[in-house]
């Protein structure tokens, strides 16, 4: 699976606690087998975020991404799940 990232989420992967950044680069491992590994509880976002993706760095971060086609992923955001969905 090819995974791309967006400008915005460099910029906030960058921001993130350094522990949390290490769960990130585990998680981005899981990600490119399998999007939907049961240990990144990969959720289907609803209106108005509709095509849009979301998986768990931990209880309290999140990132959203995007299909781009069957092998493709596009990383939009990773935030505190109290900011993300905003």
């Amino acid at each position: 699976m090819q995974v791309d990232y967006d400008k915005q989420f460099i910029k906030e992967a960058t921001k993130l606690p350094p522990t949390q950044k290490k769960l990130l680069a585990n998680k981005l491992s899981y990600l490119a087998i399998n999007p939907f590994d049961s240990r990144l509880h990969t959720k289907q976002l609803s209106s108005p975020l509709t095509g849009v993706f979301s998986f768990r760095v931990s209880r309290e971060y999140r990132v959203l991404f995007r299909f781009i086609d069957a092998e493709h992923l596009f990383l939009l955001s990773a935030k505190h799940r109290k900011d993300i969905y905003r």
